[in-house]
């Protein structure tokens, strides 16, 4: 949900019915766009006695909002609008300069621009987080660029007070999924709480076989096996998903991660693919195995920003021009084309699990990965095209092998991404989100690496 604070300028001696239908009208383009709108005041003047500044102040007092829309429909005196402003400093802004228009071979303007010029270098003196948008006469409305400023004000908003949920810690040993509990919080806000295995173990035990049946029969049962798995296989998964389920609804967590190869399938004898699948189809949670804690935070950033699940991938092999991404274990059914579609199998030495091998969506996706550098946070993020990917196998597999999920991802500059690839899972999600994500990395502060 975007929720926004809009606010219209113009100076009290330009024609009041212009500055108002001009407002109106950006209103409603924002409306349409999808933006609710929290609290809306227009037109506000710089009359002499202030009466349109306290009118506005009043009228936002007390109104639930991420942002603010401030919507320059005319000159406007500076004083005039950070008056008002600097009562919600805290909150990140869009400082949108509207346009003229045309009569016959004449342009006619109410001075936009005037009014935005003077106030983006005075905004950025002040501090504030900003984003300045211009419209250009003849061209169409800059809303979608003010909507993309928006979202990402809520997702700040949101990831504040997200919970995610870690079983366990370092998974393999890993160095490129662990992260700074301080500095996460402070920068980009989400907590990460650990919980024990045994929790999941001991919530297992006490379920009862109609619960177990009930996954089976009910969520299980719409997936494709291309072979039918064991019947304790089946138990397994939908066990510890409820097991793991209740632990979400009573804490509250919006992504979990498990700790997969030294945890589930050494402690628990149990690969936890179909645990994943249905934590993130039905449960509705952002999920990534092997303790990938900035791979959560990575999700939950694409989710509040696009409203997609975040789906992780990992890489196996780099191209001239492409890289090959896929998994071993589990796509969500948000990304699959076609049915979810399920194999027994068994990787090396670990016991048989549910092995998820549907096709995965192609088209424009967006790449990006958080990552935690000297002290500070950077965003890898990079737009690519998906394709299928031509036959492949990982060693290891039972044979015949199975064709795993996979993209391969078509890149501008496949080197220069190789280069500065950060950790072998990246998030995906697709179209070209790029202007979302600096968005919010500019919110939060988060420098971008190309």
């Amino acid at each position: 949900m975007i929720k926004t604070a809009f606010i219209g300028f113009g100076e009290v001696n330009t024609p009041i019915d212009i500055i108002i239908n001009k407002c109106k009208k950006a209103k409603e383009d924002l409306e349409k766009a999808g933006v609710e709108l929290g609290a809306c005041v227009y037109p506000v003047t710089d009359d002499y006695e202030e009466k349109d500044i306290k009118k506005a102040l009043d009228e936002l007092k007390g109104k639930d909002f991420d942002s603010l829309v401030v919507c320059i429909a005319g000159w406007i005196p500076t004083h005039a609008v950070v008056k008002i402003t600097e009562q919600y400093k805290h909150l990140p802004m869009v400082l949108w300069g509207l346009c003229g228009w045309y009569e016959g071979d004449r342009l006619v303007t109410t001075a936009d621009q005037a009014g935005t010029s003077a106030l983006r270098k005075t905004f950025k003196d002040l501090g504030y987080r900003f984003k300045y948008v211009y419209d250009i006469i003849g061209k169409p409305s800059k809303v979608e660029s003010v909507k993309s400023f928006l979202a990402a004000a809520s997702a700040a908003r949101l990831l504040r007070s997200a919970r995610i949920g870690m079983a366990g810690y370092r998974d393999m040993n890993l160095y490129g999924t662990l992260y700074d509990g301080s500095s996460l919080k402070r920068v980009v806000g989400p907590e990460i709480e650990t919980f024990e295995m045994l929790e999941m173990a001991q919530r297992y035990a006490k379920l009862s076989s109609e619960e177990i049946n009930g996954v089976i029969d009910g969520e299980m049962s719409k997936w494709h096996f291309v072979k039918e798995a064991k019947k304790e296989s089946k138990e397994l998964a939908a066990g510890y998903y409820l097991a793991v389920k209740s632990l979400i609804d009573e804490r509250g967590y919006d992504a979990v991660s498990l700790k997969d190869v030294d945890g589930m399938k050494k402690l628990l004898g149990f690969p936890p693919a179909p645990v994943f699948m249905l934590l993130g189809d039905v449960a509705g949670v952002s999920t990534i195995p092997e303790n990938d804690c900035l791979g959560n935070v990575t999700q939950l950033m694409i989710k509040y920003l696009t409203g997609q699940c975040g789906a992780y991938l990992e890489f196996y092999e780099f191209f001239e021009d492409s890289v090959l991404a896929g998994v071993p274990d589990y796509v969500p059914a948000e990304i699959t084309d076609g049915e979810t579609t399920v194999i027994p199998a068994a990787f090396g030495e670990l016991n048989e699990g549910i092995l998820n091998v549907s096709k995965v969506k192609t088209g424009t996706i967006t790449m990006s990965r958080l990552f935690y550098d000297n002290g500070k946070y950077y965003m890898h993020s990079v737009v690519g095209e998906g394709k299928t990917p031509p036959k492949w196998e990982e060693a290891g597999w039972t044979q015949p092998a199975p064709q795993l999920p996979g993209l391969k991802v078509y890149l501008d500059d496949a080197e220069g991404f190789a280069q500065n690839v950060m950790c072998q899972h990246y998030i995906i999600s697709y179209g070209d989100n790029s202007e979302r994500i600096n968005d919010l990395c500019a919110i939060l502060g988060i420098e971008i690496l190309k």
